[in-house]
């Protein structure tokens, strides 16, 4: 897909600020605030721009742990059953299907040690096919960012 100029500037102002202006957007590029709709209507169709979202911070609602898991499983023919389950639980936020030594690795989010130790050992590993996990504490995010447009 091609981007011009004026679709690049529209997508940086809403990706640093999804709540930005359409109207001083289109001052900053000189076209009608109708105009950056119909763009971004286009980079929406096209499948570029794919919603917005408003992010909460899962450290006010008291989340203080985040890990990654990976999962090894016993064969690949329990994947479909393992990941229908893990969609179940709450605090798995992220999974992937990947290659190397786990078959899938999920990011979760937990009030603190004691709570991932209970999703660990009373869910993720309960799951028929999970062999066996390992995790990862997150210490600190230093990057959290989107590709560059």
């Amino acid at each position: 897909m091609h981007i011009d100029g004026i679709d690049k500037i529209i997508l940086k102002n809403l990706m640093e600020d999804a709540r930005a202006p359409i109207l001083s957007i289109a001052r900053e590029v000189g076209i009608s605030g109708a105009a950056i709709h119909q763009r971004l209507r286009k980079l929406e169709k096209s499948g570029l721009i794919v919603g917005s979202k408003f992010v909460v911070n899962p450290k006010v609602l008291g989340f203080k742990t985040l890990a990654f898991v990976g999962i090894f499983l016993d064969a690949a023919s329990t994947y479909k059953e393992a990941l229908k389950r893990l969609k179940e639980i709450d605090e798995v936020i992220e999974s992937h299907y990947t290659t190397g030594n786990y078959a899938i690795f999920v990011k979760i989010l937990c009030k603190d040690n004691e709570h991932l130790m209970q999703v660990l050992n009373k869910q993720i590993q309960g799951i028929k096919g999970v062999s066996r996990t390992e995790t990862f504490i997150s210490l600190d995010q230093q990057i959290d960012r989107q590709l560059k447009i």
